[in-house]
């Protein structure tokens, strides 16, 4: 049989799935309900007030088709606000609300937790490079991802 445990694809699997799940319960632990990629999305509307959907979705590489269900709960908690663009009417501009960045910076230590507990097994250097090696082969096989991030472009 082969050894499916020492295999990238499945490491990689794995590593999500443990993220997710300590995301969600610092999250749920400090009184907040938000997923990883709302978490996300509101992260980079705040950096990038006006960003369009399907912008928002190539910066923080996630499919063009849910970035809207995404847009829409944090729209029904109030943290983003959706608007008709002023210069392309089929496009929807996005910027958050006092409440969207009031829950960022309350949120920070919850995310700054899991990101710790993320890298707990290894010490500085080795989470230093864990996290240097993922981001070289993502930006190695970036193009061949149903969703690749692409890097706003300045404006």
């Amino acid at each position: 049989m082969r050894d499916i445990f020492n295999i990238p694809g499945h490491l990689a699997r794995r590593f999500q799935q443990i993220a997710v799940a300590l995301f969600h319960a610092e999250a749920e632990a400090a009184g907040f309900d938000l997923t990883p990629v709302q978490y996300a999305a509101l992260a980079a509307v705040q950096e990038y007030p006006g960003v369009d959907q399907i912008t928002l979705a190539g910066m923080i590489a996630h499919d063009r088709t849910t970035i809207a269900g995404v847009i829409d709960r944090l729209e029904r908690k109030a943290l983003v606000l959706r608007e008709v663009s002023p210069t392309d009417r089929r496009a929807r501009t996005l910027s958050i609300t006092e409440t969207g960045s009031d829950v960022l910076r309350r949120i920070e230590p919850a995310v700054r937790a899991t990101q710790q507990k993320l890298l707990g097994g290894l010490d500085a250097a080795e989470g230093e490079q864990l996290v240097a090696l993922m981001r070289k082969a993502i930006d190695a096989l970036n193009a061949q991802s149903r969703a690749p991030l692409k890097a706003r472009e300045a404006e």
